[in-house]
């Protein structure tokens, strides 16, 4: 009687000390910015947790994430995504000449960059050709989760042996307890690696530019830039917004996919049209935001353009037909919206008010102080 009596005792005490490591990770609520949409993509299987966005963080800017070693080793996210550049390589990255990374591997992606900013508000699809989206039929290329499955794995990024990043990330004794505290499990997982920094990047939020002030009545926009904000907003001046938004789209982009006129010959394989198969796709790319331009050079799917003012050279006078053209290049008959030199100078004023400067030193993006080991 005395046995069953202490079994009974020691079963009570052992299922306390059960509720007291119960998995409570804190919820965290992003703070939608004034006149920033409601709708947020943030699946139900992955909502945000103050413990899984700081372990977002630590995964995000460890080398390790590639299967080496050294927590600073050739390949983490942070070595193409760096802070400074809105999170892209940029232009002058001593690596990546002219702004093109490569995989661990030496082989190019396919792809320019496009910037890690408000991707918590894309909700249609990623990457220059939309490939990983909402709907896809493969279950495993739907979301930010499944992107960072492709980036570790594919020669073109970290071409990591999966199985080799658990075992050493198991191994490391600062992350179990991290992943405990974040999803309820020491057991390391991919899925939960992808999980834990696509928290992360839905963190990564820009609404603090001059233009946002600006509506917000904190500060007044110079004489130029309300003449270029007006040649963006209107289809007989820059004829900017209908792919890029304005002042009812804070976001500055559709997050749709177009054919801008760049080409009339088109050879890259992974464009809109290999996602759709639909034939006005040929040569679509998404229009990426226009926020923190003076940070992301160079632009386009194929870094042709170096500098803001080729770019808007190009929508001025180098537009090319072809028949996937979008209809809204409203300006092809001409070659562009012809723009004069200061009609020019003022739509480039405009598009710096959208620099963010305290996007790009913001300390909760930076790199942690010390990472786990």
């Amino acid at each position: 009687m005395m046995f069953v009596l202490m079994i009974t005792i020691l079963s009570s005490c052992k299922k306390k000390e059960d509720q007291t490591t119960t998995y409570t990770p804190t919820p965290y609520a992003i703070q939608i910015p004034l006149r920033f949409p409601s709708l947020l993509n943030i699946p139900k299987d992955n909502p945000m947790t103050q413990e899984g966005i700081e372990l977002g963080r630590y995964l995000f800017y460890d080398g390790r994430l590639s299967g080496r070693t050294d927590p600073d080793s050739m390949m983490s996210c942070s070595t193409c995504h760096i802070q400074s550049n809105s999170f892209v390589c940029g232009i002058d990255h001593p690596k990546f000449k002219g702004g093109h990374p490569f995989g661990i591997t030496g082989i190019p992606t396919s792809h320019y960059m496009l910037p890690m900013i408000n991707l918590v508000w894309n909700t249609t699809g990623y990457l220059w050709n939309g490939a990983i989206y909402p709907g896809n039929p493969d279950i495993q290329s739907r979301n930010l989760e499944d992107i960072v499955r492709l980036v570790m794995t594919i020669p073109q990024e970290m071409y990591a042996d999966t199985n080799r990043v658990k075992i050493l990330f198991q191994q490391l004794n600062g992350y179990p307890g991290l992943f405990q505290k974040a999803f309820g499990s020491d057991v390391i997982t991919i899925k939960n690696m992808g999980k834990a920094i696509a928290q992360f990047v839905r963190t990564l939020i820009s609404a603090n530019s001059k233009f946002d002030r600006f509506m917000r009545g904190e500060v007044q926009l110079n004489s130029e830039e309300l003449d270029g904000y007006v040649l963006f907003m209107t289809e007989q001046g820059g004829d900017c917004f209908h792919c890029h938004g304005g002042d009812g789209n804070p976001l500055f982009t559709t997050n749709l996919c177009y054919n801008n006129g760049k080409d009339s010959v088109f050879t890259d394989p992974l464009d809109h049209y290999s996602v759709t198969k639909n034939s006005m796709d040929i040569g679509a790319y998404k229009a990426p935001t226009l926020r923190n331009l003076a940070f992301t050079a160079p632009y386009m799917h194929d870094g042709r353009f170096k500098t803001i003012d080729e770019v808007i050279d190009f929508y001025s006078s180098g537009l090319v037909w072809s028949p996937s053209i979008s209809p809204l290049m409203h300006h092809l008959r001409t070659g562009g919206v012809q723009l004069t030199p200061i009609k020019k100078a003022h739509l480039k004023a405009f598009l710096l008010t959208l620099t963010d400067s305290s996007f790009v030193i913001n300390p909760a993006f930076g790199r942690p102080a010390k990472l786990p080991d």
